[in-house]
């Protein structure tokens, strides 16, 4: 099973100190955060992609490649690639790039984003945001599998003879999850491709998380790829942690009721209470974790959120200490230890499936 962490990127003001970091330096933590994650020994990073205040990540391949540069071993994602506003062409190119750069690090998620205003700024509807997720994936697919496609559709410009260069590395196209937080369209979308399903997972109660990793499943098999045991399924996550629940607990709360997202809205335990924020000890952080196995099955994949809402760099890097100490060796042995035989324990990266093909 793969663990790490995601980020949205987010410039937020510090609530217990007033100060608010420069775009400078929340890109430059970002990437020293993406260091001591390797450092730590998690799996993955995977930042977000925004295009308006007060977030920075509008140009994930340029981060991920600096980032690809100075690791070793991190596997290098998307928390999501914006499917619906950019153009496919562009995103099979400059993936496909960054997978020669990375040496095959390199999976990614495509999802619709949650910021309204993106769609005109990039010339589209919102309105259409299912029906541009599905063609424009469509030909993204196409696109890494097929070396010259005669393509037409309702969103883009008509295709004919092209070529997307470069081409995937060693021909394997990088692997890719669908992320949805709420939209059946999605996990059905993620089931007909096989392809991995990722449930936010962060801002809704485990019910409708449950129903739509099932759904997701069921098509998988319906569609052949498979048992439902053997969908490839990722999860997010957010934890703060400390020694005892109660510095935990203490520690975060001015950052949860000033959160861009949550902030000003329910208290902090009943958040934590009808979501999967975990904010506590480490064995806290491992029960709840070790619990979400109980409703989606055995799954591949688990992303933490841990370094929004204006918490500083320092306190960030804490919290990859604890996760690589104390958290990520206990989950590892433990969800290994429940995996069913059959059942895969991460996605069909790069080199799993080069290997695969030389046999």
């Amino acid at each position: 099973m793969q663990f790490g962490i995601f980020t949205v990127g987010d410039v937020t003001t510090d609530p217990t100190t007033g100060r608010t970091p420069t775009e400078h330096e929340r890109i430059k933590n970002t990437v020293a955060i993406a260091l001591k994650a390797e450092e730590a020994g998690l799996d993955v990073f995977a930042t977000g992609e925004h295009h308006n205040p007060p977030f920075v990540p509008s140009s994930p391949t340029t981060l991920l490649g600096h980032i690809a540069a100075r690791t070793e071993n991190l596997i290098l994602s998307t928390s999501t690639t914006l499917i619906t506003t950019n153009d496919p062409v562009k995103i099979a190119e400059d993936y496909a790039t960054l997978q020669h750069l990375a040496d095959g690090r390199v999976d990614l998620m495509m999802g619709r984003g949650n910021t309204g205003p993106v769609y005109p700024w990039f010339g589209q509807d919102i309105r259409q945001g299912i029906p541009l997720a599905i063609e424009h994936y469509a030909l993204l697919h196409k696109l890494w599998r097929q070396d010259v496609v005669d393509w037409e559709g309702k969103f883009r410009t008509a295709l004919q003879g092209f070529t997307a260069t470069p081409r995937p590395l060693d021909g394997v196209p990088p692997f890719v999850w669908h992320g949805s937080i709420r939209s059946p369209e999605i996990a059905e979308q993620a089931a007909y491709y096989g392809d991995g399903f990722f449930a936010n997972h962060i801002f809704w109660p485990k019910q409708h998380t449950e129903k739509m990793v099932r759904l997701y499943r069921q098509r998988y098999a319906h569609y052949g790829h498979g048992t439902p045991e053997q969908a490839i399924v990722g999860l997010g996550g957010q934890v703060f942690m400390r020694k005892n629940s109660q510095d935990a607990v203490r520690e975060f709360r001015p950052y949860f009721d000033n959160a861009p997202v949550y902030g000003h809205g329910p208290s902090l335990e009943e958040f934590s209470r009808e979501t999967p924020l975990t904010v506590g000890s480490p064995q806290e952080v491992i029960e709840r974790t070790l619990s979400f196995r109980d409703y989606v099955g055995d799954y591949q994949r688990q992303l933490f959120l841990i370094d929004h809402a204006g918490l500083p760099l320092k306190t960030v890097l804490e919290q990859l200490d604890i996760l690589g100490e104390e958290v990520v060796p206990v989950l590892r042995k433990e969800f290994a230890a429940l995996r069913p035989a059959g059942v895969p324990a991460t996605a069909p990266l790069h080199p799993a499936v080069l290997a695969t093909r030389e046999v």
